[in-house]
């Protein structure tokens, strides 16, 4: 059975939790989705008007078919070639997220878009100099319309459309899921892959979301020239320090490179920083005091346990994809 959220009342559901997942932190009832307001904040996702030189858009981070992050480089990067000093996440699944961020800095998704709008390495823009561009373009006043009855453009319609669209990124059809629902099997090999995962990641990466949405040291040796501590820089607490949001593993096949600073490019190299490449430190994850034993072929078996996160249904769905009407 799928729950559907309450607020929806056509015929397709707007939003669905799967079958057996938790409840979504999101509160649906401040912000109730609706497909003009979906379709507003998708028209947004994909306009570099929301940059300072009409040349960024959150897409160019995100890209659909990457799932929602990019993989040509290790760092974000943003208006006038700067370069930006995190790898950026990849979004999916966000309604069962109440913090954002590798450091989580914000707290609140229809806040979040606010970040890279107005970091200077990034879009380098405010919300009332987008709201003005957006006020003179007789498309958004069209669609801010559509959605709010209302033609003005304002930031908090803005953020929540944005927001909407983001909602609707949900990824729960790999064949993992399938599994999960009966209607297909592991091989030998990702059964096994299973195993070793249950037995040694699960902890951090919890399924079904497959991050415990969590801060943890996974004992990466500072990168000198980046100099990024984590959470510290949010919390000032030093028992902070190194912790970055546990990510979702859901579409790792796509989504690399990995780690909040990009410097793997293959899950190989994650797997083998687990077991032999480990830094002992302070407030290191009490989940990773021991290393992480797998042979060559545990390895192999976790690699294709893990490919079987890949969503295609989602990464190619055409309603996550770049307006046709742009």
């Amino acid at each position: 059975m799928v729950v559907l959220c309450a607020f929806q009342i056509t015929r397709e559901p707007l939003f669905k939790v799967p079958d057996n997942w938790p409840k979504p932190k999101y509160d649906f009832a401040k912000n109730p989705l609706s497909p003009a307001k979906i379709e507003l904040g998708r028209m947004l996702f994909y306009d570099p008007v929301l940059s300072r030189n009409n040349q960024i858009s959150c897409a160019s981070c995100h890209s659909p078919f990457t799932a929602f992050t990019h993989v040509d480089h290790d760092l974000s990067h943003g208006i006038n070639d700067r370069i930006g000093t995190r790898n950026s996440p990849a979004l999916m699944n966000l309604a069962w997220h109440s913090s954002f961020m590798w450091d989580g800095a914000i707290n609140h998704l229809d806040m979040q878009a606010l970040a890279p709008i107005s970091h200077p390495d990034e879009m380098g823009e405010t919300i009332e100099t987008v709201v003005a561009k957006l006020q003179h373009s007789k498309t958004y006043r069209s669609l801010f319309y559509n959605a709010y009855n209302d033609s003005n453009a304002t930031g908090e319609h803005t953020l929540k459309a944005l927001s909407q669209f983001m909602l609707t990124l949900v990824s729960a059809n790999s064949k993992y899921d399938s599994v999960m629902r009966k209607q297909a099997h592991f091989s030998p090999q990702e059964k096994n892959g299973y195993a070793l995962f249950q037995k040694n990641c699960n902890t951090c990466h919890t399924e079904p979301l497959f991050t415990n949405l969590q801060f943890e040291n996974n004992g990466l040796p500072v990168d000198t020239s980046l100099n990024d501590y984590g959470r510290m820089k949010i919390t000032h607490n030093k028992q902070d320090s190194l912790k970055f949001k546990v990510p979702t593993l859901r579409n790792i096949e796509f989504s690399y490179p990995y780690m909040h600073d990009g410097r793997f490019k293959t899950i190989a190299a994650v797997l083998k920083h687990y077991t032999t490449g480990v830094k002992q430190s302070a407030t290191l994850s009490v989940h990773l005091q021991q290393p992480v034993p797998l042979s060559s072929n545990e390895k192999v078996d976790l690699t294709a346990f893990l490919l079987t996160l890949t969503d295609k249904p989602f990464l190619f769905d055409p309603r996550h994809s770049f307006p046709k009407n742009k």
